[in-house]
């Protein structure tokens, strides 16, 4: 427990906006001072990823951090945008409240949904309706940012045309174009220039991912868990080969494969 543990969430919070502003005032930070939304962007992401790897390495109390670092982006940026007379905290704190009531009518209205598909659907019709009812001519991929990591952008993309009808119709079917890419993949290896090589790696990357969601498992997380458990094993490797006063680049092949193959036993 904080010091301040007495205080309410709202308490805190109103003061973690009290605390940027002072900040961002002329007797404030240099630093804060002369930040801007654009400035912000890399920070942002690094947060996300921070929390991110306390949730896989089970880091609960880093976690707690984290969030606490996460959480100063929006209530930042908020800050700037209010300056320069855009939006402030408060129009973000109702978006989402209002947002949250309004797509989960089956909680806070008369709405039914037993399922979390259910929800799922409901959500991404309420969504629909509203970007109807604004009036957007944007594209079903639009709302999608185009900066977002690779494999997420891939997720969502296919997700939403899979929503809108465009999608295979079983595992199998993804499992075979996999196979397909996979051999447009071997054909450009051999023969093909620099970009199509690299054009047929995206096309099977993003078939995978296609795969995943048919799966039910985050292509994103799945690959942070399997650097992860690449890191794990390499670690294991250094440490055997330091204990025979060997670095990597001494040792031979075989040496560190059967290094590798005790972590994986060990695992």
């Amino acid at each position: 427990m904080t010091e301040n543990s007495s205080e309410s969430a709202g308490a805190k919070f109103q003061r973690l906006v009290e605390i940027m502003a002072k900040l961002r005032a002329p007797d404030g930070c240099p630093w804060d001072r002369e930040q801007t939304l654009d400035t912000l962007k890399p920070y942002l992401l690094e947060e996300t990823y921070e929390v991110l790897d306390a949730i896989d390495t089970r880091d609960w109390s880093g976690l707690a951090d984290e969030l606490g670092d996460l959480l100063l982006q929006p209530v930042f940026q908020a800050q700037l945008a209010s300056e320069d007379g855009k939006f402030n905290i408060d129009d973000a704190l109702d978006a989402i409240c209002n947002k949250l009531i309004r797509r989960h009518p089956h909680v806070f209205a008369n709405g039914d949904a037993k399922t979390p598909d259910d929800v799922k659907r409901r959500w991404d019709e309420i969504k629909a309706e509203e970007r109807k009812n604004e009036k957007k001519t944007d594209g079903l991929l639009d709302s999608i940012p185009r900066n977002t990591p690779a494999l997420v952008e891939a997720r969502q993309i296919s997700s939403k045309a899979a929503g809108a009808g465009f999608d295979w119709e079983n595992t199998a079917q993804v499992f075979d174009k996999v196979r397909e890419e996979i051999g447009e993949l071997d054909e450009a290896s051999a023969s093909g220039s620099s970009e199509t090589r690299e054009e047929e790696i995206g096309d099977l990357l993003f078939t995978i991912v296609n795969l995943a969601r048919f799966l039910s498992v985050d292509p994103e997380q799945a690959l942070r868990k399997a650097n992860a458990k690449f890191r794990r094993r390499f670690r294991h490797v250094e440490e055997g080969l330091a204990g025979r006063g060997k670095r990597p680049a001494d040792a031979t092949l075989d040496e560190m494969e059967t290094l590798w193959q005790d972590a994986k036993r060990t695992e």
